[in-house]
């Protein structure tokens, strides 16, 4: 324990308390009812993160002049709605990525490619991402892996079933422990980027998409992770606001085109931004997406 640090000492508030601390601090209320209902099922620490921009005293913890729980509960629903779009595209580039990743290693190096160690760099890193898979097939349910399972011998399925078990962040995993530069760049290929890129722009997309999954706070957060922007895309991304989530949306909407080219993903995007009336500039960008 931190010699420096002091015990907890706030209280336990009701809804009813809660509601009177907000007012107290310049919060106004266009119906206190509903009010109360969102803070009964969304909790009032989960949505201080929402109402915190609008605190004109991070001390005292007073908002600024004309400051409601409904607009602190519209950047709720934005965020909520966010995520799920996000979700979505990752998805796709999730389903791309392993199919590239199971087609060029499993043509060239045959069905079980992920089971042969000199394909891949670390050893250690090799073998932890390979007993994460494992485990991930043991535990599967899938109809497909019951099948192969009872009829062949073989340790794992051939690397095309494999992959449709593995998570982003493990898809992430073994495409950078890949040994030779020439095969990730057989998968990068196909998306128009270098393997580094395509490497850094993966690991990222894992983050969001762990930000997304666990419900936390995306629309202004500053990411901790910057990823590497391709040097004929400068333009496209601001470089001045690498860690805000404009650069993601970039990344996401030219891979969305890479992998469906008549998509309508930032289409929704913009409509999403419009409809809850977002400020541009927490996302990244003052101007236009």
């Amino acid at each position: 324990m931190n010699s420096s640090s002091i015990q907890f000492s706030k209280p336990f508030m009701t809804i009813s308390e809660q509601l009177e601390q907000l007012k107290s601090r310049g919060m106004q209320f266009q119906d206190e009812k509903k009010a109360s209902h969102y803070l009964e099922n969304l909790n009032y620490y989960r949505l201080s993160a929402y109402w915190l921009p609008f605190e004109s005293d991070h001390k005292t913890h007073t908002f600024r002049e004309g400051t409601t729980f409904e607009r602190v509960l519209e950047l709720y629903v934005f965020d909520r709605e966010l995520r799920l779009l996000m979700l979505d595209a990752i998805e796709r580039i999730e389903v791309s990525v392993r199919s590239r990743f199971a087609y060029e290693l499993s043509q060239k190096y045959g069905s079980h490619a992920h089971l042969d160690a000199t394909l891949f760099g670390s050893a250690y890193r090799y073998s932890q991402t390979l007993v994460k898979l494992t485990q991930e097939i043991g535990r599967s349910k899938e109809p497909f892996i019951k099948h192969f399972k009872e009829k062949y011998s073989e340790e794992l399925p051939p690397l095309w079933a494999s992959v449709e078990l593995m998570t982003l962040g493990q898809v992430s995993n073994w495409f950078s422990i890949i040994k030779h530069r020439q095969d990730r760049q057989l998968i990068a290929k196909y998306y128009g980027l270098d393997e580094k890129v395509l490497a850094s722009f993966l690991h990222h997309l894992t983050i969001i998409r762990n930000i997304c999954a666990h419900h936390s706070v995306l629309w202004n957060k500053k990411l901790t992770l910057e990823f590497v922007i391709p040097k004929s895309m400068q333009e496209q991304f601001n470089t001045s606001e690498k860690r805000k989530l404009f650069n993601t949306f970039v990344m996401i909407e030219y891979l969305m085109d890479k992998i469906s080219g008549d998509n309508s993903w930032r289409e929704r995007l913009e409509s999403l931004i419009e409809k809850h009336d977002i400020d541009k500039a927490t996302l990244g960008n003052g101007e236009t997406l």
